[in-house]
């Protein structure tokens, strides 16, 4: 670990030193370690709505793209199905036979 070499002084009420103190007794820390650690894990409440706006835009672009699945799914059962009744009214027909040409005869 790299030697501590600058210092940061942090004012605080009495009540709330005696609260840090008695805390990093408890988890056997030194304060300055203690006051890093909760320094590097804080994380703003702007941080937090930043992501939940993200999650939530990501949430919307999932919903988006299911629905224009869904909607492209329906298409293709849609032209399978018009596809189906084609081959169907073809297959039913049979092979079609050309029209007899009528002939006729100019007189001479």
């Amino acid at each position: 670990m790299a030697e501590a070499v600058e210092r940061i002084v942090v004012q605080t009420t009495a009540e709330d030193k005696k609260a840090i103190v008695a805390k990093a007794r408890k988890l056997d820390l030194p304060i300055a370690e203690l006051m890093r650690r909760g320094a590097f894990a804080y994380q703003s409440a702007e941080a937090d709505e930043e992501l939940a706006t993200l999650a939530d835009a990501a949430k919307a672009a999932a919903e988006r793209a299911a629905a224009s699945i869904d909607d492209a799914l329906d298409f293709i059962e849609a032209s399978n199905k018009r596809i189906a009744a084609m081959e169907a009214k073809a297959a039913g027909a049979g092979p079609r036979r050309a029209a007899p040409r009528s002939v006729s005869r100019k007189a001479a």
